[in-house]
């Protein structure tokens, strides 16, 4: 059973077959036919065209944007082509979206777990690395102190890292809602309380997953400057 909200991406390899709905049809009711009986919202359906010639994906970029935007999940009928098509796999890999096949819905689960095997491997890598450099020091007759004193530099070096990957977060959420705040904009919301409200009504998480406040706007507005 479906729960969440889901952006719906479909994929018709010739503009006739865009233009006719064939095999366009059979996709929309593979993905109604899984969320139904759930507690879920259809947010959007998008549907690439594809010719065969180009490599670019238009409409999963936009997909994958409203999934970033809206925090919703990806929605896809058949894996089969699109897990040999490179540039969906790396597409959906950088955006870090989360994404779940019809057809093969463990699919979801397998992803999460290639990701944390990357993640693993990239830990064991930094964790030799930082063995080698304190080797080295020690060699080079630096004191490096007790434990806690080790400890105390690398939770600081941490707090660094940890920090600008936050900041680099809220740029991306900031550029991520430049349309939809010039469009809020537009229809008439001009004060922060105003820009808040209209962010919430279209259900449009912060960064953190909550509610918008005017404070929150406004640290808004200063990134997307």
């Amino acid at each position: 059973m479906a729960h969440g909200q889901f952006i719906a991406y479909y994929r018709v390899s010739t503009k006739r077959q865009g233009v006719s709905g064939l095999g366009l049809e059979a996709q929309q009711e593979a993905v109604r036919s899984y969320l139904n009986g759930g507690n879920w919202q259809l947010l959007a359906e998008v549907v690439e065209v594809e010719s065969g010639k180009r490599n670019d994906r238009p409409k999963l970029a936009e997909a994958l944007k409203l999934c970033r935007l809206h925090k919703a999940t990806l929605v896809i009928a058949k894996l089969d082509r699109l897990a040999r098509n490179v540039a969906f796999v790396s597409a959906l890999m950088e955006a870090g979206v989360e994404f779940v096949a019809v057809d093969f819905p463990q699919a979801n689960r397998l992803t999460v777990h290639i990701l944390a095997a990357v993640a693993e491997h990239e830990a064991k890598a930094i964790s030799e690395r930082t063995r080698a450099a304190l080797a080295a020091a020690k060699a080079r007759g630096v004191k490096l102190g007790n434990a806690k004193g080790t400890g105390a530099v690398m939770t600081e070096a941490h707090r660094v890292k940890a920090a600008a990957a936050k900041r680099a977060k809220a740029d991306e959420r900031a550029t991520l809602l430049s349309d939809v705040l010039a469009e809020v904009q537009a229809a008439g919301a001009t004060s922060l309380r105003q820009i808040a409200r209209a962010l919430n009504q279209r259900g449009i998480p912060t960064v953190r997953g909550g509610e918008w406040s005017a404070a929150q706007v406004s640290r808004m507005l200063d990134r997307a400057a």
